[in-house]
């Protein structure tokens, strides 16, 4: 069903490349339970610009969940 959506939005939108989806939800997973739930579709968007401005997804990803590892832990 997911890879249906995701054809569906690219042929939607006109996008060729190829999506890395296990990256894209590891981000969003790292992001939802690192900063808090809201950060995950923000932050796979600016992995998104990060992939379209030349960088590699991996090194995008790998960039935003080292710095989602030393994100202070908010205050209960």
């Amino acid at each position: 069903m997911m890879e249906t959506w995701i054809d569906a939005v690219r042929a939607e939108l006109n996008l060729s490349a190829d999506a890395d989806v296990d990256v894209i939800l590891d981000v969003a997973r790292v992001a939802a339970h690192s900063v808090e739930r809201p950060a995950a579709p923000v932050t796979t968007f600016l992995l998104g610009q990060a992939v379209a401005g030349g960088m590699d997804v991996k090194e995008a990803a790998t960039k935003i969940q080292n710095l989602a590892a030393t994100w202070p832990t908010p205050a209960a």
